[in-house]
């Protein structure tokens, strides 16, 4: 591979690198980084990935593999942007240069303000650098982390479960269970899928839900989303949710904006929403709902319990489009799962003023 080499040349090393970076922690604030140093005949020479927040990042993880001088002249390849930023470790840009690597290829830019610009440092010491080598993989393999990052607050996901004329319980109040045995355990998958699970103040009242993930003999699963209760009202101290695995965060106020960035910073950067048509419909019209998870159950209710409330659309013309993404058959019940729509330039997207911290910022 010769210095004029195209991004072409390096795809299955970085599909390599991103098997690397699966190696690492898939939840909190950092991404899964992978890396993989080539010598100048295209020879694997060292491998590394990010173990973890107050580790060595990828790039440097590969270099520590290294005797002094082995670098130079070599080709690192990484799954994301070197950065340019110095948290609780120093910036992979600045590693690369000392090491006198030759060529950098990556797949996605770092989406940070405090700490992209890695490419730029590289460049203006002369070495050759190759951004967005199966960007559409990376950007996948990133998944939320990567939207996270670029929102500056924690992915979110709304769930509800309704009948098919959109009713979330009967008249009088009863719901359970609207749906099936499979569309349940399937939500109790996608609740440990998530870093935290949302609800309001109304749903712990009325309902007294666990918000735990388990199994279809109700034993706990592995991973358990940290409970998050939103809104004005006391909690009973013996409601069920404060005998949850995992400490409740109970957030006051309504600022639903502040409380994803808040908790991103904390180191949650996914949230299955999970409450009432309240809190849902909040989300919703606030436009912080990123997924859509809309159970359907072949049953008629009627009556006045909808499952979403008001999500400020005072006309058709101001309807809130989706695109949907997959229809799954569970059971009898149906599975839609959709995305809102938005413009390119997302209103909620980080700008300097409210900077994103990435993988940088948290090491």
């Amino acid at each position: 591979m010769t210095a004029g080499s195209s991004g072409t040349a390096y795809e299955q090393t970085v599909r390599d690198a991103l098997r690397l970076a699966a190696n690492g922690p898939a939840r909190g604030v950092n991404p899964q980084v992978g890396c993989v140093i080539l010598d100048a005949d295209g020879t694997v020479i060292a491998e590394g990935w990010h173990r973890g927040a107050g580790t060595a990042h990828a790039e440097v993880d590969a270099l520590s593999k290294l005797a002094p001088g082995a670098a130079r002249g070599a080709t690192a390849v990484v799954t994301l942007e070197p950065c340019n930023h110095t948290g609780r470790t120093g910036p992979c840009a600045v590693a690369l240069i000392e090491a006198g690597v030759a060529r950098v290829v990556y797949a996605v830019d770092d989406p940070g303000v405090a700490s992209s610009g890695g490419a730029t440092r590289l460049r203006e010491a002369g070495i050759d650098v190759i951004p967005g080598v199966l960007r559409d993989e990376a950007e996948a393999f990133l998944g939320d982390w990567l939207t996270s990052a670029r929102l500056g607050r924690a992915v979110v996901t709304v769930k509800w479960a309704s009948s098919l004329d959109g009713r979330a319980a009967a008249d009088d109040g009863t719901s359970q269970w609207i749906t099936g045995a499979a569309a349940r355990a399937d939500v109790h998958r996608r609740r440990a899928g998530h870093d935290a699970i949302l609800v309001g103040t109304g749903t712990v009242l009325a309902d007294d839900p666990s918000l735990t993930a388990r199994d279809a003999d109700g034993r706990l699963l592995a991973h358990q989303p940290v409970p998050v209760i939103v809104g004005d009202r006391d909690i009973p101290t013996d409601a069920a949710v404060l005998r949850h695995p995992r400490e409740a965060i109970v957030h006051r106020g309504h600022d639903l904006q502040a409380l994803l960035a808040e908790l991103l910073r904390s180191g949650i950067r996914s949230v299955f929403v999970e409450g009432g048509p309240t809190v849902a419909s909040a989300f919703i019209r606030d436009g912080l709902a990123d997924t859509l998870l809309v159970y359907l159950a072949p049953v008629i209710l009627g009556g006045s319990r909808l499952a979403i409330g008001d999500v400020g659309v005072p006309g058709i013309g101001d309807a809130i489009r989706l695109r949907t993404t997959a229809v799954e058959q569970l059971g009898d019940d149906l599975l839609v799962i959709a995305t809102p729509e938005r413009p390119t330039t997302d209103q909620n997207t980080a700008s300097n003023e409210n900077p994103v911290t990435t993988k940088n910022g948290q090491h």
